[in-house]
């Protein structure tokens, strides 16, 4: 049985003050258009699957080539290895959910992400369209993680999340106090707040949300040295 599980979200946590959709556009030149569809979300326009309909549409030429030099350029929060590393080391799991495509949330997989769950996208480059059944929405994240929850056999008070944005929270209201908003700029309420750029220090925190949550439970810490 998995001890805990730590919950990651990527658009403007993992990835500071970005997304993959604007870094993707940064490098085909699309910026404007995913703008516009941007605004068109946040006016209740379009849902995801409208945003993912839209963006598939507009990157019709990207390369599997242009994803890695996208995804490796792309500014990520330090420490990503070193805390997949010891999230390992303890027996734990950490997991990615993100609404983002999965072509390129996938890649964290080789960071040292136990698991990732994105919106389902077709292979690139493409050569069919979205299904709009496999595009994730922030009611989701509640679902992935209740199924991977249940699956680990983890508690729910031993089960951490970090996310920066309201699409977080609906995730964060399920999860209560085991909570860190990450970058969020108070967009999102949260048990603990972290901004910075160093992954492993949120994850300090996450760890000590676990800790006082196994207090309240009367059950044994999750703690211990963390990496340097």
């Amino acid at each position: 049985m998995t001890e805990v599980l730590h919950v990651f979200d990527m658009d403007g946590t993992l990835l500071r003050g970005t997304s993959a959709s604007l870094e993707i556009a940064r490098a085909t030149g699309t910026v404007a258009a995913v703008a516009e569809l941007e605004a068109a979300f946040a006016a209740g326009l379009i849902d995801t699957a409208g945003f993912a309909v839209g963006v598939h549409r507009l990157w019709s030429g990207l390369t599997v080539s242009t994803v890695a030099a996208v995804y490796a350029s792309s500014p990520w929060l330090g420490g990503i290895r070193e805390v997949c590393a010891d999230i390992r080391r303890r027996g734990e799991r950490s997991l990615v959910v993100t609404l983002s495509p999965d072509f390129f949330a996938s890649l964290l997989l080789a960071e040292g992400v136990d698991e990732v769950v994105a919106s389902r996208f077709p292979a690139v480059p493409f050569v069919t369209p979205v299904d709009p059944a496999g595009i994730l929405t922030p009611a989701d994240k509640v679902r992935v993680v209740e199924d991977a929850r249940v699956r680990l056999g983890v508690p729910l008070s031993r089960c951490v999340a970090y996310g920066d944005s309201i699409s977080d929270g609906p995730l964060f209201a399920h999860l209560g106090a085991t909570t860190v908003a990450v970058n969020a700029g108070g967009r999102l309420p949260a048990g603990a707040v972290y901004d910075g750029d160093d992954l492993l220090a949120a994850y300090a925190i996450g760890r000590s949300l676990l800790d006082s949550a196994a207090a309240l439970d009367g059950a044994e810490p999750v703690g211990g040295p963390l990496p340097e």
